[in-house]
């Protein structure tokens, strides 16, 4: 019964759901839940910085509906998008309500979408990861899995690391270069691989040229099939999930760096390089991203038992708070900088 508290993750796609169904009174009721009542309610709970005990972690480890939670989230999500390009393609709305329910769906996208497929992808069996892929796919951002895997967990909180924020560096400028960053970087890790193993451009293995062309694949489908105002409005939904997901990345290594050891090394990634935190509603929500420290520290461990660290720096809202926040850069700024750990915020200066 306790794995069920994280159903809660799964009330983004009911709102968006009712959203997309009853438009007309709720097409924002996606947004209001997730930066309205949400960050609301966060205040109103303390959260707990509580660990489990070895036992307990055994136990939830061997647990398979954590897992099943999760896979449960690959056809949720398609779901939704294709019920959302359906009621586009065969019922008239009005821009407001277009607005309201592409909204919804991009919320969903970036919650259910990206992050269960952040999670999925960090996993060793080739049925997760595909369903990480096909989750990555909801949202045109299949190249995460590459620079995510075997670049961001190696770069993190380094100068070359396009998903580290810099401080002061604003969030929309952030956002703008961990697209191209991230996507190049992608890119380059794919070639590396390719050169080291002798892999053709056009070799089933080299994942970075499939990708591509199953995403605009899928892109051209939903065109076809569903008309070109679905199409296009399915890429904005994509779209606004690849955001909240930078949003994300934003504030979850905003000026933390790692100190260079030799030209071109650093120490070892540790708690302190992550933000942390530990609001209940976001923990459950978001199937424990928020307790981000730990995930670095041991990328392959499982959301269900990852741990609090004290030396981690803790932000002082939620994660949907924090991105409210990070939209007011010099309030994010003055919230933020005097809770860059004194060492490395003499790294980042």
């Amino acid at each position: 019964m306790q794995s069920l508290k994280y159903l809660s993750g799964f009330t983004i796609p009911f709102f968006a759901a009712f959203s997309l169904l009853w438009p007309t009174y709720f097409a924002f009721i996606t947004v209001i839940y997730a930066f309205g009542i949400i960050p609301i309610c966060e205040q109103f709970f303390a959260g707990s910085a509580e660990n489990l005990s070895s036992s307990v972690e055994k136990e939830l480890l061997s647990n398979k509906m954590y897992d099943l939670l999760l896979y449960f989230s690959l056809p949720i999500q398609w779901i939704i998008l294709f019920l959302f390009a359906y009621l586009v393609s065969n019922y008239e709305y009005t821009s407001l309500q277009l607005i309201g329910m592409t909204l919804s769906v991009g919320i969903c996208s970036g919650t259910i979408g990206i992050n269960v497929a952040h999670e999925l992808g960090h996993r060793s069996t080739y049925y997760e990861q595909f369903m990480a892929k096909g989750l990555l796919l909801s949202s045109l951002y299949m190249h995460f899995y590459v620079e995510h895997n075997r670049g961001h967990h190696r770069y993190v909180a380094t100068p070359v690391d396009p998903a580290t924020a810099k401080m002061n560096e604003s969030v929309y400028a952030f956002v703008l270069r961990s697209f191209i960053g991230g996507y190049v970087s992608a890119w380059k890790i794919q070639f590396e691989f390719n050169k080291k193993n002798n892999i053709f451009f056009f070799s089933f293995h080299n994942e970075m040229f499939w990708f591509q062309v199953i995403q605009v694949f899928t892109i051209a489908a939903f065109y076809y099939f569903f008309g070109n105002l679905a199409g296009t409005l399915f890429v904005a939904s994509a779209v606004i999930g690849m955001v909240l997901l930078e949003v994300i990345n934003y504030i979850e290594h905003y000026g933390l760096l790692r100190k260079e050891v030799t030209k071109g090394n650093y120490e070892k990634v540790k708690p302190e390089h992550s933000w942390n935190s530990d609001k209940t509603i976001g923990r459950l929500m978001l199937f424990e991203l928020t307790r981000h420290a730990d995930h670095h520290y041991k990328a392959t461990k499982k959301y269900q038992v990852l741990n609090h660290h004290v030396e981690s720096p803790q932000l002082p809202f939620g994660y949907p708070a924090m991105m409210l926040c990070s939209l007011v850069p010099f309030l994010f700024f003055k919230i933020m900088n005097p809770r860059i750990p004194e060492e490395q915020f003499a790294l980042a200066s």
